[in-house]
């Protein structure tokens, strides 16, 4: 008795191929299933990552070592104030590399012009500000100049971003309501994702502030750049410096740990939005199992030939696993690249870098390849079992 010709991998991949070239839109639309759902997960796992690449960009330039320090409650939950002489104090500490300084002016109202009624200003803060905080907080310059030791005296002012395009203001040399008097624009910062509250707010020297709106010389807020090894010790010091009279009355925070916050939430919207890709891998992966029955069904006669002819049920079985593979193969491979493009545009649109794990892509491959293995299981099994005789004799 002769034993069955043996079949080659080359072999057996024309086979599988064979099977598909056959009903190529069919092919078509269930390995559309697969590639929605790996483009989903890919462009999910690659926006989060080139979010995750732009935010530790961002902290790479402005730096995860700034420090704030505010007033906070005294022992009867009223709002304490800190020392005039805080930030000096704070200056003088041996692992400190600078410090500044901005003050809320409450009773000041910020206009674009001096006819808008009062309690209109926008949610505009007036802050005083000291000349070295640019450095300090690391911000930056849309347009114009920040203040110096000559217009920190006199009626001038900077605004943040959010501010000025609140105000209609898009560049310096214009006059606003503040205060109750005329000041005139200087400059327009850049946003600052680690101190988000200066773009809402408007800008005014330490010495006019004290001259033109009443302010008491108090900061509000201490703005603290340690050296980076030494960014727990100064942490743990800083009340006690900043106000040691009653350094619980004190609250200090490092403004990247929000940036860090921001990113864990982003993690756990991109879990929520993989298991969605995944619900629709696994309906790809039952349009895969059900084209694959279907074919089965189909094509008895030609699995009765190939029987009837000295195929072994082992190579009937390996013939519609290998054609499940590809048609899985197929989908996965054109999802990856689906989801490279989503990921693509997405991140030139919002202007960060473009990062898809290798990771991802090759574990979408390798995603398929196991849907299509399970989805081709029981159609390969039940083409198997079916008898020489009873297929060819099939309409």
């Amino acid at each position: 008795m002769e034993s069955p010709a043996r079949l080659g991998p080359g072999d057996v991949l024309r086979v599988g191929a064979a099977g598909l070239r056959s009903r190529p839109l069919r092919v078509f639309l269930s390995a559309l299933g697969i590639a929605i759902g790996i483009a989903a997960m890919i462009g999910v796992v690659g926006i989060s990552t080139s979010s995750r690449a732009q935010l530790q960009a961002t902290l790479d330039r402005l730096g995860t070592n700034l420090l704030t320090v505010g007033p906070g409650k005294d022992l009867f939950g009223d709002a304490s104030k800190l020392p005039e002489e805080s930030v000096g104090m704070v200056r003088r500490m041996p692992d400190v590399e600078s410090a500044s300084a901005t003050a809320a002016l409450r009773d000041a109202r910020v206009y674009r012009n001096d006819r808008i009624p009062e309690g209109e200003s926008g949610g505009i803060a007036v802050l005083a500000a000291r000349l070295d905080l640019p450095r300090t907080v690391g911000l930056t310059m849309a347009s114009g100049s920040w203040l110096n030791a000559g217009t920190a005296r006199y009626p001038a002012v900077v605004l943040g971003a959010a501010s000025a395009d609140r105000l209609g203001v898009g560049a310096p040399g214009v006059q606003i309501w503040l205060g109750s008097q005329w000041f005139k624009v200087v400059g327009v910062l850049e946003p600052n994702r680690l101190a988000p509250e200066l773009d809402a707010a408007a800008l005014v020297g330490w010495e006019a502030a004290t001259a033109k709106l009443g302010f008491d010389g108090h900061p509000t807020t201490v703005y603290t750049r340690a050296r980076k090894d030494a960014v727990p010790k100064v942490r743990d010091l800083l009340a006690a410096t900043a106000n040691p009279q009653a350094p619980n009355e004190v609250e200090v925070s490092r403004p990247s740990d929000a940036l860090a916050a921001e990113n864990a939430t982003d993690r756990a919207f991109t879990g929520l939005l993989l298991g969605l890709g995944g619900v629709a891998l696994l309906v790809g992966g039952v349009g895969v199992a059900n084209t694959m029955v279907i074919s089965v069904l189909e094509r008895r006669a030609e699995i009765g030939l190939r029987r009837s002819l000295g195929a072994t049920r082992g190579q009937i079985r390996l013939q519609f696993l290998t054609e499940s593979q590809l048609l899985a193969a197929l989908g996965g491979a054109g999802g990856v690249a689906l989801g490279i493009v989503v990921t693509a545009v997405f991140a030139v649109t919002q202007g960060w870098p473009t990062v898809v794990p290798v990771w991802a892509m090759a574990g979408g491959i390798l995603a398929t390849l196991l849907i299509g293995g399970i989805a081709g299981l029981y159609p390969a099994l039940r083409a198997a079992r079916l008898p020489p005789t009873e297929a060819l004799a099939a309409p």
